[in-house]
């Protein structure tokens, strides 16, 4: 294959073997002969090749010129500069280790959604603005499979109110929301938000630089979460209940405040220490050098002193729209990111960590903090 048409085997060679694939899915949902599938089991969210076409390693379709799994793996060669540059048209600086864009805090109005979403509710609320508004026909989010006792995460649409709300609040386990794409557009969606992580944001970014067709165009809003990693749901059996006699079935909320936090069905409050955590890291997430979503049209983190208020990276003119039109309809409240100087501090210091990840070896890739910045 020529390396100027690079393919799944390529793909499979650069990113999803060499530790560099998040899992976030991109490749598989932008497979236009259903040859890609995703493997979900003990931990592993990675793509594989259907064995009907080629192996492994080859597809049949890329040897005759197919290349979109590599137009839209937001890992894939020199990815970030590609997203930088069609989302802001110009790449980050050394300087701006967050990415670009504006910070402040903000919250929704209604005490409902801070009650019933995340630190504040700032998502929930956005993103029922847009559906109700008609700036969006659906959103790519995570829930709980079943009735959320396994705690395992899992891709959905949202389309109404009640979509949004039965999906808040955070997983710390990974689902690639992406794979919800299809049954989007299945029901009729056009204008597609997506939610996400850091690797899935750069996403819909990759694809557009690389033109990648309806996909790209389809996923016009891009809301990002900040995450440092997510873990492997061995965690549950093997850290919470082994040592803290904590059982999955029992957890109805979980948070990180720079300590994992677990709230249980008896009233009960458990605080256990990250690096008791650090052992569960899943895999995708050891590389990723983006903590806080750099490629979204806003980012979004409850970091921070104030519990009930989320932190807020507006980045592209589309974001500002949408913050500036729920400020003047009364819907969110908000406030300078000076008024926590903590969090910002914690948003520049996680931010370089992340990108540290980054291996030296990968060539291009994320430009590294100089660490007079760190």
């Amino acid at each position: 294959m020529s390396m100027e048409k690079p393919q799944w085997t390529e793909l499979f060679r650069e990113v999803v073997t060499s530790g560099l694939c998040t899992g976030c899915a991109a490749c598989v949902v932008s497979c236009p002969h259903d040859v890609l599938d995703y493997n979900t089991a003990d931990g592993v969210y990675k793509p594989w090749h259907i064995d009907k076409d080629g192996d492994s390693e080859n597809c049949t379709h890329g040897e005759t010129g197919c290349t979109l799994c590599t137009r839209a793996c937001p890992r894939f060669r020199n990815w970030e500069s590609e997203a930088d540059n069609v989302r802001f048209a110009r790449e980050r600086t050394d300087e701006e280790v967050f990415g670009i864009g504006d910070v402040f805090l903000a919250r929704s109005s209604d005490p409902s959604l801070v009650e019933n979403g995340q630190d504040g509710g700032f998502v929930s609320t956005l993103l029922i603005y847009a559906l109700e508004n008609d700036i969006i026909d659906a959103a790519l989010v995570s829930g709980l499979e079943g009735d959320g006792s396994t705690w395992r995460a899992e891709a959905r649409v949202a389309k109404t109110r009640e979509d949004v709300l039965a999906t808040a609040k955070s997983r710390y386990t990974y689902s690639a929301n992406l794979m919800a794409y299809p049954k989007a557009v299945e029901d009729g969606a056009e204008r597609i938000a997506l939610v996400g992580m850091g690797c899935m944001a750069s996403a819909p970014a990759v694809m557009k630089s690389r033109k990648s067709g309806k996909i790209a165009r389809r996923l016009g809003l891009t809301i990002g979460l900040l995450c440092s990693k997510t873990f492997d749901d061995s965690i549950f059996e093997e850290l919470f209940e082994a040592k803290y006699g904590i059982k999955r079935a029992d957890i109805v909320k979980m948070n990180i405040k720079g300590i994992f936090q677990l709230w249980t069905k008896d009233g009960g409050f458990y605080e256990v220490p990250l690096k008791e955590a650090h052992a569960f890291t899943r895999e995708g997430c050891t590389h990723c050098p983006d903590f806080s979503a750099e490629h979204a049209d806003i980012s979004t983190g409850g970091i921070g002193a104030f519990g009930d208020w989320t932190l807020v990276i507006v980045r592209t003119d589309q974001g500002r729209e949408l913050v500036t039109a729920l400020k003047d309809r009364g819907l969110i409240e908000t406030r300078p990111g000076d008024d926590d100087p903590g969090a910002v501090a914690l948003l520049h210091k996680l931010a370089t960590l992340s990108r540290k990840r980054w291996p030296e070896t990968q060539n291009p890739g994320p430009r590294r903090i100089p660490v007079t910045s760190a």
